[in-house]
């Protein structure tokens, strides 16, 4: 470890300093273009349906390759794999601001999806690096408390950018930040290049577990329009579905140089914490989606009205998660995945009071308290899923929890999608599908309690959360 027990060197603050402005580039890029869609169909001329693939195809390619990035990362060295994804998000960015056709931007969208893939797993391995054992509860804060900060700045600069200079400036400041992300790191985090190199990379596990993903999520992307029954739909179920199991074979197989190795595979808590964040990132997305369409639609914001709309939700999420270090150190896993997962359950029933006619001010509360649970569960639950494998997988446990965030998300906006448009009006089904929400809550916060963490304590635990390997 680069840090001290007692403290922090002025090195690992810096690089600390890069990791959180890298995450800011990332996360920053998933929510600033939300609210330039519209200028984005007035340059090309297209509609909505294609427009909305310059974030869809980001994030579809983003899920399916982090498990490969983060992988690669443990392998290769998560400094140089860095050093590569930031390069091609980078590059991607400007390309993309220069395109002169949709079918142009989207496929620099695509290369920079592989761009993010690669940088995110790397950036959570050298956090988690950087601090020692006993402060690992503030990689999370940080690292999920940097990504809130640029999930809620992101539609108030992308709005500012594309009203002030053009949607286009949105992928050109991309390119400044993550060469100072680039340059800090380079001089503030030492090669972590592994001395043995010769494990071969597992092509067949990587492949059938991409095209897996990408199966699913297409098809939960496109169900809403598709229909749930359709054959295309369920022909992507059923591809996702033999890949999937395919992938379980493979790997088993394959062994230690597997895409997702055995001592992974097999750990209890880090399963049980992945399935934790499948459950609540159901919830978390449908509130980013439809509290803004309800403040569009309902109350009749604009684009940065509903982004600004947010802020109770986003600023408390990031507020909260760099809190959650410090609770995280001194009170432990399980009080405060707990305490997170109650928050999130209480705000989701909180927000579920919506009914034709409900103010913005009635919103409020709800929003604070699933901001505070959001802060509190997802640092503290990626702090004990990293922490439960060795330190050596950190950066690939760290993209199979973003992975399982993902595909929460895309099966959390099915299934309110679904419970949304069957109702009379948008009102009631947000209030229907955010009862749903709320139990799936519940059933997360049982897991916490029950499965996440050790015992109970109160005092400072120099012993919790070390890195350790329960296969």
């Amino acid at each position: 470890m680069s840090a001290s027990d007692e403290g922090l060197s002025k090195v690992a603050v810096l690089g600390m300093l890069a990791m959180g402005v890298a995450i800011l580039v990332v996360a920053n890029d998933f929510t600033a273009l939300s609210v330039a869609l519209p200028a984005m169909e007035k340059t090309f001329n297209s509609d909505l349906t294609t427009t909305q693939w310059v974030i869809n195809g980001y994030a579809m390619v983003f899920g399916v390759c982090i498990v490969t990035g983060g992988r690669l990362a443990d392998m290769y060295g998560r400094r140089r794999i860095f050093f590569l994804g930031s390069a091609i998000f980078a590059v991607f960015s400007v390309f993309g601001g220069f395109a002169t056709e949709m079918w142009m931007l989207l496929l620099c969208r695509g290369v920079m999806g592989i761009g993010g893939a690669l940088m995110w797993p790397a950036i959570l391995g050298m956090t988690f690096n950087l601090l020692p054992e006993n402060k690992a509860g503030l990689a999370g804060g940080l690292i999920i408390g940097a990504a809130g900060f640029g999930n809620a700045m992101g539609p108030l600069l992308g709005g500012l950018l594309t009203d002030s200079v053009g949607w286009r400036w949105i992928f050109y400041v991309n390119l400044p930040i993550a060469l100072f992300a680039i340059l800090v790191t380079f001089f503030a985090v030492k090669n972590d290049t592994p001395d043995n190199q010769d494990e071969a990379i597992d092509y067949k596990g990587m492949t059938v577990l991409s095209l897996g993903l990408f199966a699913l999520l297409l098809a939960l992307d496109e169900g809403t329009d598709a229909g749930w029954t359709s054959p295309m739909i369920l022909g992507f179920f059923g591809a996702a579905l033999v890949c999937l199991v395919g992938f379980f074979f493979i790997e088993r197989k394959e062994g230690q140089r597997a895409l997702v190795p055995d001592d992974v595979m097999k750990n209890r808590a880090f399963a049980v914490a992945s399935m934790a964040v499948l459950l609540m990132s159901a919830l978390f997305f449908a509130a980013l989606l439809y509290l803004p369409q309800y403040m569009s639609r309902e109350l009749g914001f604009s684009a940065i009205g509903s982004g600004a709309g947010l802020l109770p939700l986003m600023g408390t999420f990031a507020a909260t998660s760099f809190v959650a270090g410090p609770l995280y150190e001194r009170l432990g896993a399980k009080l405060i995945v707990s305490a997170g997962a109650a928050a999130l359950a209480a705000g989701m029933f909180l927000l579920s009071t919506i009914e034709p006619g409900t103010a913005y001010p009635q919103l409020v509360p709800g929003m604070v308290v699933l901001g505070m649970g959001v802060g509190l569960f997802y640092s503290s639950i990626t702090t004990a899923a990293i922490t439960a494998l060795d330190p050596s997988r950190a950066s690939l446990a760290g993209a199979i929890v973003y992975m399982f965030q993902i595909a929460g998300g895309s099966i959390g906006l099915g299934l309110n999608t679904a419970i949304v448009v069957s109702a009379d009006s948008l009102a009631v089904g947000i209030h229907r599908a955010f009862l749903v929400d709320g139990v799936l809550a519940l059933i997360g916060l049982i897991i916490s309690v029950l499965f996440i963490g050790g015992k109970l304590h109160f005092k400072h635990p120099r012993h919790h959360g070390q890195h350790k390997a329960h296969g």
